[in-house]
């Protein structure tokens, strides 16, 4: 069964899916404390242990515990009785530690020009004028050949072009400055809430979520969002959707694989869709459509399917539904809408079984061979191979301290952007309003007036060739379906 994720068990059968079709995404949801995290474990693990790298959100720090290996007992073995055929021994994963905020992991970083406008603006949660604000903003950066890195950059960007209103009136249709100090007011809320930390370099390389030990195992990937998820679930949306759009822009087609190039785990996914503008609802379903393609598996995580959006849910491949609450007319017309979305079993009645389920139970809808959607089965999820709970303090960093990524990114490299390449600019703009106050000398100071003039004109030259340059590389860049900077190597 190593071609097929193996889920659990049914009046006696195995339940699994082609690993092949596991680049068709999936679902995983149910109430709280139903059981989700311990499947989406589960999961993990088996990708990792065929050779699948996995990058999730560790919400709880439960996930953590998939570095460790499971200690057989009395109910494992009575689960896996239930489960003839199934392959079980215990078992670690290779983990990787990641972190924004804090330092629980290797710093996750990327950059201001890489996220690009459509996701910026939905992190600071612009509104339509704003949003074509920004927009001029990174074009006019673009055209300069100007990276923006970090807020620092952007920050500076923008006090230039307040200072210098021809710039702002050279821009397609013309940016308000009024625009521009809503946008840098809403950086000032982004900076207290620690997002400063997402940006700058060394920026996330793609190649190093795709690495496997020397048996053969992927790593699984896990992202410390406990308290990115309370303090600034944009940023934690946000940086979900640029990786998303970074896999859609910068990997190869793979075409039909036996198994996925690499699989993420969205947790508290309506995060994803909750108060984003309508365009980029429509850009997401789409990414979400095309990155199949790519061979990324997508699976979100969520309490109810009525989260996501209709457009997302009708790609989902596999399902999990673990049980649902319902107390209240509106609860009610959800558990109808979550039953008819499965193919229905002569055998029981799927909206009543919704609500009897047990923990570590669910109701799963796999895809066949062809692709085709089985009818819902009632499901024992199998247990973890690996332990089921947060790791101690030591056992995490001893984990964090064998990474293969260790170094790689502890240490922050702030290259030449916008920030400095304008701090050059204003230099060189004052020292050609002090050669002006110099022309009418007298006389005596014709030789010195001689040699400034001199200056002044290898300065322009040099200023021309490097505007030249610049614009030369802004039409070379060009950005993705979410506004990510893409063609970058």
């Amino acid at each position: 069964m190593e071609s097929y994720l193996q889920l659990g068990g049914a009046q006696g059968r195995l339940i699994a899916q082609p690993l092949k079709m596991c680049n068709r995404h999936g679902l995983i949801a149910g109430a709280t404390g139903t059981g989700k995290t311990v499947t989406l474990q589960v999961l993990a693990e088996t990708f990792a242990h065929a050779g699948i790298p996995v990058f999730a959100a560790d919400i709880k720090g439960d996930l953590s515990g998939v570095a460790v290996a499971a200690v057989p007992s009395e109910p494992v073995d009575q689960r896996l009785a239930k489960m003839p055929g199934l392959e079980w021994q215990p078992g670690s994963a290779p983990v990787v530690f990641w972190d924004i905020l804090d330092n629980a992991g290797h710093p996750l970083r990327t950059t201001i020009s890489e996220m690009g406008p459509l996701l910026l603006a939905s992190l600071l949660d612009l509104n339509d004028n704003q949003l074509s604000a920004l927009y001029g903003i990174f074009a006019w950066a673009d055209q300069q050949g100007m990276l923006l890195l970090d807020l620092k950059d952007l920050q500076a960007l923008m006090d230039w072009l307040l200072k210098h209103p021809q710039e702002l009136s050279s821009l397609s249709g013309g940016i308000s400055t009024a625009s521009i100090q809503a946008i840098q007011r809403r950086l000032l809320i982004l900076e207290q809430q620690g997002a400063e930390r997402l940006f700058g370099g060394p920026a996330l390389q793609l190649a190093d979520l795709m690495q496997r030990d020397i048996s053969g195992r992927a790593h699984i990937h896990l992202l410390e969002a406990s308290r990115l998820i309370q303090e600034s679930p944009r940023v934690y949306a946000s940086f979900l959707l640029w990786l998303l759009s970074e896999l859609h822009e910068q990997l190869p087609e793979q075409g039909d694989a036996d198994k996925p190039r690499l699989v993420l785990f969205f947790d508290e996914a309506h995060l994803l869709f909750k108060g984003t503008p309508k365009a980029l609802h429509e850009r997401i379903e789409q990414v979400v459509r095309l990155i199949r393609s790519k061979g990324v598996g997508v699976f979100f995580v969520t309490q109810s399917p009525s989260d996501l959006p209709d457009a997302v849910l009708a790609q989902l491949g596999l399902r999990i539904q673990h049980a649902l609450r319902a107390y209240t007319p509106k609860e009610q017309k959800a558990l109808r809408a979550v039953a008819e979305g499965f193919r229905s079993n002569p055998e029981f009645d799927t909206r009543e079984v919704l609500t009897e389920l047990g923990v570590g139970e669910a109701l799963v809808s796999v895809l066949d061979e062809k692709g085709r959607p089985s009818v819902v089965e009632r499901t024992l999820i199998a247990p973890p191979r690996s332990r089921i709970g947060v790791l101690s303090e030591g056992e995490r960093d001893a984990v964090f301290r064998s990474s293969p990524l260790a170094g790689r990114y502890e240490r922050g490299i702030d290259r030449e952007s916008a920030y400095e390449l304008l701090a050059t600019r204003a230099q060189q703009t004052q020292v050609e309003e002090e050669e002006q106050k110099t022309q009418k000398t007298p006389k005596s100071a014709a030789k010195k007036t001689e040699k400034g003039m001199l200056d002044g004109l290898i300065n322009s030259t040099v200023r021309s060739t490097l505007q030249t340059l610049a614009r030369q590389i802004g039409r070379e860049l060009a950005r993705g379906l979410l506004g990510s900077l893409t063609g970058r190597k």
